[in-house]
């Protein structure tokens, strides 16, 4: 498994053509208590760079993107009850959704964890 790096500040996981996407450990510590998320619908085609959900934090509300283009092929339902998950577990328990990839070149345009590390020190 291949875990890549947005500059949106989300990650994925790669298994085969499936991605597992997230938000990073920093996103969730600059977001603060996140208190609502908003899941894309299961099915629906996402395009690379563009909007999948919304995340809301005590302290703003700030869109979801997406990494990579396909579609959805699975939501954390446990989000919705508990979405501080997002906070606790952002790399584990607290993962947004799956998506079945429709371009897998698309991870090349990803950072790997040390380039997203220099990113996120910038």
């Amino acid at each position: 498994m291949t875990t890549k790096y947005s500059e949106d500040h989300e990650w994925i996981t790669v298994d085969g053509d499936v991605g597992t996407v997230g938000i990073t450990d920093h996103a969730q510590s600059q977001l603060g208590d996140i208190v609502f998320v908003e899941l894309p619908e299961v099915g629906s085609a996402v395009e690379a760079g563009t909007d999948a959900g919304v995340v809301e934090s005590v302290k703003a509300a700030s869109d979801l993107m997406t990494p990579v283009s396909g579609e959805i092929t699975e939501t954390n339902d446990a989000l919705e009850a508990e979405p501080s998950l997002a906070n606790s577990a952002p790399t584990g328990d607290g993962w947004f959704f799956k998506v079945k990839l429709s371009d897998t070149s698309e991870l090349d345009g990803l950072m790997d964890e040390a380039a997203y590390k220099a990113f996120c020190a910038d």
